[in-house]
C-alpha cells in the first residue's frame, strides 16, 4: 500500500514536519517552516520527499513495489 505522508527533516536546522505527498506528482521545492531554507532534491532524487523524507514519494514507492512482484 502506498503511503501518502512523509516526515521531512531540514538538513540545515534539523526541524521535522510531516507533510502530505501528492500521489501523481513530485515536489521539487520545499521551504522549511523554521529556518526558511529552500530544499531541493539531491542529485539522483526526483523530489524533496525522496531526499529528505522518511518515506519516498508515491510514484517511487509504486515503482519499487512493481519491481518486487
Amino acid at each position: 500500500m502506498t503511503e501518502t505522508a512523509s516526515t521531512i527533516t531540514c538538513p540545515e536546522c534539523g526541524h521535522t514536519k510531516t507533510e502530505a505527498m501528492p500521489t501523481e506528482a513530485c515536489v521539487y521545492f520545499y521551504e522549511c517552516g523554521t529556518c526558511g531554507a529552500l530544499l531541493k532534491p539531491r542529485k539522483g532524487d526526483c523530489c524533496v520527499f525522496c531526499s529528505y523524507g522518511s518515506v519516498p514519494c508515491p510514484p517511487v514507492q509504486e515503482a519499487r513495489a512493481g519491481r518486487e512482484t
